[in-house]
């Protein structure tokens, strides 16, 4: 099976670990490629490449200040992805419920075991 192109949509372009730091640091605010380059510890290359993708995706819009290319992140191609992770908040919550229940379990053996010593 081929593998999918890396700019086809936001799931595809965030997958790349790289690619998620490069947004978190344009959520905090506009950036140019030397700022995300020595905030990434990256090559400048890498980082340009791995802005491309985003561009492509819409996640990642650019603007030209005098020489400078200042980036900044659009956070709307994300909704898909969020809707698609808010589906299995149910099942995290279920789980989260049934790990309470074993601490409390434990929290009240080990109170009972205080007040025996």
């Amino acid at each position: 099976m081929a593998r999918a192109a890396t700019t086809t949509d936001a799931f595809n372009a965030v997958a790349e670990p790289r690619r998620r730091e490069i947004l978190a640091i344009l959520a905090e605010g506009e950036r140019t490629v030397t700022e995300l380059v020595d905030a990434l510890g990256l090559v400048q290359p890498l980082v340009s490449k791995h802005l491309r993708v985003l561009r492509e995706v819409g996640l990642v819009s650019v603007r030209e200040e005098g020489r400078r290319r200042v980036y900044s992140m659009d956070g709307r191609p994300l909704k898909a992805v969020h809707d698609w992770v808010k589906g299995f908040e149910q099942t995290w919550n279920r789980r989260f419920d049934l790990l309470d229940g074993v601490l409390e379990e434990l929290k009240t053996e080990e109170e009972g075991n205080e007040d025996r010593e």
